[in-house]
């Protein structure tokens, strides 16, 4: 076994258990502690687990949101896929809002040239990706800018999206369930990303399977709410099944 399975597999296991052990994992994977332990070490450097005595618990379990540098490399080939599933979404031509993100930068960074966009966003990473386009007219929506996502929240932020209305929304999210809905972990967030839904005709989700099964603090939206969820094939095809019948159609890349 490659040292990526292994990590997945160590990654996954946390994250359903709440904290993997050492010996245990060294037992289950027919591997040394000392391999184990250089695979903590490798997840706890992406920002995904965090070691503690003994083993490694995921991030989340400390209330710990990871940056945009730390986020930007996880499931990277996933969020290519989902970022170019999401093009079958754009409107010919047309508005659109592009939410803070990893997955929404990969979407920012593969919208075509030969067609005209309107695209607001309150993402400074989506507005330096792009800012050189001939064919879009980037509006970027100001406030208080959070160092952690790099996006504009506030006042200010609100009430600059109470002036526009677009042909669809592209999200992104940090917690998906059926329970619950859309959940990120700041109030400030929130709020911008529940005020971006409601100026949208259609709302697209883009997340990755890691999102589902995860409630974080605030809560954005019901699931009844949105058009579609766009993921990954990682995400099983049974709880796939589960979140379409909340609501919105949900596509695997």
């Amino acid at each position: 076994m490659y040292a990526a399975e292994r990590q997945a597999q160590i990654l996954q296991a946390a994250r359903s258990l709440g904290r993997v052990e050492v010996l245990a994992l060294a037992t289950r994977m027919d591997v040394t502690p000392e391999t184990v332990r250089r695979d903590l070490t490798a997840l706890e450097r992406l920002g995904v687990l965090r070691r503690v005595h003994g083993g490694a618990m995921p991030v989340e379990r400390f209330g710990f949101e990871p940056n945009v540098a730390m986020r930007e490399n996880q499931f990277s080939a996933e969020k290519d896929r989902i970022g170019k599933a999401a093009l079958d979404e754009l409107p010919d031509g047309g508005s659109l809002i592009l939410d803070a993100g990893t997955t929404t930068v990969r979407l920012a960074s593969l919208l075509p040239t030969d067609r005209k966009f309107t695209v607001v966003t309150h993402s400074l990473p989506v507005a330096s990706a792009l800012a050189g386009y001939a064919n879009i007219t980037l509006h970027l929506l100001g406030g208080i800018v959070r160092g952690i996502t790099l996006a504009a929240v506030g006042d200010w932020a609100l009430r600059n999206i109470a002036d526009v209305s677009v042909d669809v929304a592209f999200l992104g999210i940090n917690g998906i369930t059926t329970e619950r809905g859309l959940t990120t972990p700041d109030l400030g967030e929130a709020q911008v990303k529940r005020a971006l839904a409601r100026a949208a005709r259609r709302t697209v989700v883009l997340a990755d399977h890691s999102k589902f099964g995860r409630t974080e603090f605030a809560r954005v939206s019901g699931l009844d709410e949105v058009d579609t969820i766009i993921t990954d094939s990682d995400l099983d095809a049974e709880t796939a099944s589960d979140i379409e019948v909340a609501g919105p159609r949900v596509v695997r890349a």
